[in-house]
């Protein structure tokens, strides 16, 4: 059995994806690092901090997860098919990859209490099922789950509540749907086999790049508005946002990257999503410290800029550091272990 990886079995897309999605992620994460108790003083959201808190808003605020969220779904396929090609069982080979990340994220909630690992393998298991579908059986699946999330929040935000909707609406509409979804998008697109031949499917991106480029724009006007204004309703029409604007992300990048020339310029980022698991760990070890450091009481969205900022260059240069000696990263080495019950050979040959 041979579970890693090779240099030239890796997507570079995917990795560079990967590490943005981290980026984006930690403007995310940072204000919760400094949790706020009651009695302590609240961010500034004055002048410049409240453009900053819309721009996160319009920009990241559930969309930098989605991409995350649709690449487990990708690393699905790739990981069940390659497993299926050794001779493996894919799905309980996947099932115990899920319960070693349930495992290793149980722990890091006690270190970061919005550590989203043991969500996503709980959602995980609801791929199983999936993976020896038709592509076209998974579509109707996936655009069914997206009317009905769609429905749920518009329901939030414009039916008259009483016990039962609140319930339907509030399961339908929660966020652990939004990442099932990207999930099932991502495992959906890498079997009708669009990862890796991104060129010979470009016609189909770019169409998807169209449609959804309407509802980036009208969305992200409404988000603006709506942050100005203080709307109640603000989550729901972020996350009403949530998947034409992530679709719309992921097909521009994948567009991109197809150009050698801007593939090669953020390959150091792509080091970074290489090893996205060590990283993502990793964000709220060196997010804390630069927070103590800094002696900040409470962090203003001016303060998240800068703090996701330095903690990615700091992420960066140790990825293009260890992969200069090593092929896999040190957490993705012990989910390895977990998963297979054998040593993973770490070291460059």
């Amino acid at each position: 059995m041979k579970p890693s990886v090779t240099q030239k079995e890796r997507i570079v897309s995917l990795d560079i994806i990967r590490g943005l999605a981290l980026f984006g992620i930690l403007f995310i994460n940072v204000g919760a690092y400094q949790l706020i108790i009651e009695g302590a003083p609240m961010p500034d959201m004055s002048g410049i901090n409240g453009v900053i808190d819309s721009l996160i808003n319009i920009f990241i605020e559930k969309k930098f997860f989605s991409i995350f969220s649709f690449l487990f779904g990708v690393g699905f396929y790739i990981f069940a098919t390659r497993a299926e090609a050794r001779g493996d069982r894919p799905r309980m080979r996947f099932a115990r990859r899920l319960l070693a990340l349930l495992v290793i994220g149980i722990i890091h909630i006690f270190i970061f209490w919005g550590s989203i690992l043991a969500i996503y393998a709980v959602i995980g298991f609801l791929l199983l099922p999936f993976y020896s579908a038709k592509v076209s059986t998974i579509s109707k699946w996936l655009f069914t789950i997206i009317t009905l999330h769609i429905l749920a929040l518009l329901g939030q935000m414009y039916m008259p509540s009483n016990a039962v909707s609140s319930a339907i609406f509030g399961f339908l509409g929660n966020d652990a749907v939004a990442i099932f979804i990207m999930f099932l998008s991502g495992f959906l697109v890498a079997k009708a086999d669009w990862i890796g031949h991104i060129g010979a499917h470009s016609q189909k991106i770019k169409r998807l790049l169209y449609s959804t480029f309407p509802f980036f724009i009208g969305f992200s006007l409404w988000i603006w508005f709506a942050s100005q204004a203080d709307d109640q309703q603000l989550q729901s029409i972020i996350g009403l946002g949530v998947v034409p604007t992530t679709y719309f992300y992921l097909s521009c990048l994948f567009i991109l990257l197809e150009h050698k020339t801007i593939a090669k310029l953020l390959q150091p980022i792509g080091r970074v999503g290489q090893m996205a698991f060590t990283n993502y760990l990793a964000q709220s070890f060196i997010g804390t410290a630069i927070i103590s450091l800094m002696g900040l009481e409470v962090v203003s969205p001016s303060d998240i800029v800068v703090i996701a900022s330095i903690t990615f260059i700091i992420q960066i240069i140790f990825s293009v550091i260890w992969f200069k000696f090593f092929t896999i990263g040190p957490f993705e080495k012990l989910w390895r272990y977990m998963t297979y019950g054998k040593k993973v050979v770490s070291k460059q040959s």
